[in-house]
């Protein structure tokens, strides 16, 4: 070996420190931001909070911003701004995308979910056709917590599905709109954080969601009843663009994985709790309480039939095995 080539082995070696240190700062720089359309004081928010905070002590100096309520990408947009980079984290209300994919909203089939043990079967069979389906589109499944049940949120008491029909409901996906329609209603798609306007504008009179989202939208300003439903245990869906997850060292995708994993343990518990304390307080702000009749809950059943049939038909093959395995799980 001659005099350059050991020279310059020799600086390319004493460089390595140098090398390793710049790869650290700039590791230890790195800042993404997260997208949600959830206020502050919602559970979904208060739990990326967390998942946040242990991502940042763990990922190797990894900060992430959180943008609630919308203030960064409204929930229509926030999927695609991941994708492009506008944020490297999101958070969505999976079946608000439903039109874009029908495995996305198999949990807002109504009444196809009544129980947390159900939720929790349905989430289990339809979690990989979800990667699946965001991994071709550059993006990574963090994890998915449901919201607690829902009812509906009306001015009358809600006696049977007749009640509803002539109201103009307030909608967040396509299957809700496919029910509002069922019941005779006259569908509007609206963002959670719009909810109060449209109410006092008059757009719409009418909602079912959960109690979590009513307290969200201070509900007992424009709403008289709550009606306990059930419905669905619809879900969001946290994730991160692949490109961004896969440009840290190894041990901060460890440490971001680790963290999601706790995020949807410590989600799923939290959301059991805010259906209890979330119904009572609508009750303590003047609301009233219902309970569902018997007529009430055969009528959902009959739309949920309808809708169920619906999605198969939309979801194709493996929408008939996904269903056909749920079934098998609960019966």
């Amino acid at each position: 070996m001659d005099f350059l080539s050991r020279r310059a082995m020799l600086l390319g070696a004493a460089s390595l420190p140098l090398a390793a240190s710049f790869i650290g700062k700039a590791v230890a720089q790195t800042r993404w931001q997260l997208a949600t359309a959830y206020p502050d004081g919602n559970f979904h928010t208060r739990n990326l909070r967390d998942f946040i905070t242990e991502v940042q002590a763990a990922a190797g100096g990894l900060q992430i911003q959180m943008h609630s309520n919308a203030s960064l990408l409204r929930m229509p947009e926030i999927k695609r701004g991941v994708q492009t980079g506008q944020a490297q984290l999101g958070e969505i209300l999976l079946s608000a995308y439903g039109n874009e994919d029908p495995f996305f909203e198999v949990d807002s089939v109504p009444q196809l979910v009544t129980s947390t043990e159900q939720a929790r079967k349905l989430a289990e069979l339809q979690r990989p056709y979800v990667e699946a389906r965001l991994q071709r589109q550059g993006i990574t499944l963090l994890y998915m917590v449901p919201w607690p049940q829902s009812g509906f949120y009306t001015n009358v008491p809600v006696e049977s599905v007749e009640t509803l029909r002539g109201t103009k409901m307030r909608t967040f996906n396509a299957l809700t709109n496919r029910f509002a329609t069922l019941a005779g209603a006259t569908p509007t798609l609206v963002q959670q954080a719009e909810v109060p306007q449209a109410f006092a504008t008059g757009v719409v009179n009418a909602m079912v969601t959960s109690a979590a989202t009513g307290v969200d939208v201070q509900a007992w300003d424009f709403c008289k009843f709550f009606t306990p439903i059930g419905f669905t245990r619809t879900k969001n869906a946290v994730f991160v663009q692949t490109r961004a997850l896969q440009a840290l060292p190894e041990a901060s995708q460890r440490a971001i994985r680790a963290a999601a994993a706790a995020a949807e343990a410590r989600g799923w518990q939290a959301s059991e709790v805010e259906t209890v304390e979330r119904q009572n307080m609508l009750g303590s702000r003047g609301m009233t309480i219902g309970t569902p009749s018997p007529a009430l809950m055969q009528g959902l059943a009959r739309i949920g039939a309808t809708q169920a049939d619906e999605w198969v038909a939309k979801a194709g093959e493996e929408g008939k095995r996904l269903m056909d395995a749920y079934r098998a799980a609960i019966a």
